[in-house]
């Protein structure tokens, strides 16, 4: 990603598109022009707002042929009332990834177990996806349950001597 694009505020207009038939899983394609502007074909962390919601945290993320999509959760299409179909305005500011911060019951999780170098050795999309379902977690037994799972993917994916997963 293009280092002068962090911080940058893009905008555009796209549809709302029913990402996974039988599921409530929305997205909206990024057009070409945004993707250009951020230089990669990787996941990008950026605030956003759909016409006028909150500001949330999310991912663009990759579909190949050098395009993006934007996952809309349920929560925003409810605040905005938003339906699949519709045309929607997004406003999207890029994240520095190097500045993100994890939740610090996510951390002390992972040192515990030993994990931590594990979980910053996986892609910064990924990590920032952990950290947003913790976050999310209305009650602390959801949060604790989303935190145990998080360790256990981290060391399912812990890279052995032979550099491969375990």
């Amino acid at each position: 990603m293009k280092d002068a694009i962090v911080g940058k505020q893009l905008s555009f207009e796209a549809t709302l598109e029913n990402w996974v038939e039988g599921m409530d899983y929305c997205a909206v394609p990024v057009p070409a022009k945004i993707t250009e502007a951020l230089g990669t074909y990787a996941a990008v962390a950026v605030m956003a707002r759909l016409n006028d919601s909150a500001p949330f945290r999310v991912s663009l993320f990759p579909v190949g042929g050098g395009r993006h999509y934007i996952r809309i959760k349920a929560k925003v299409r409810k605040e905005t009332g938003t339906k699949t179909g519709e045309t929607v305005h997004l406003r999207i500011t890029v994240i520095d990834q190097a500045a993100l911060t994890y939740p610090s019951d996510l951390l002390s999780a992972l040192r515990a177990q030993g994990a931590t170098k594990a979980f910053n050795a996986l892609p910064p999309g990924r990590r920032d996806f952990i950290a947003r379902r913790i976050e999310e977690a209305v009650k602390p037994e959801t949060r604790r349950k989303r935190i145990d799972a998080a360790v256990a993917e981290v060391q399912r994916t812990r890279p052995t001597r032979t550099g491969r997963a375990k």
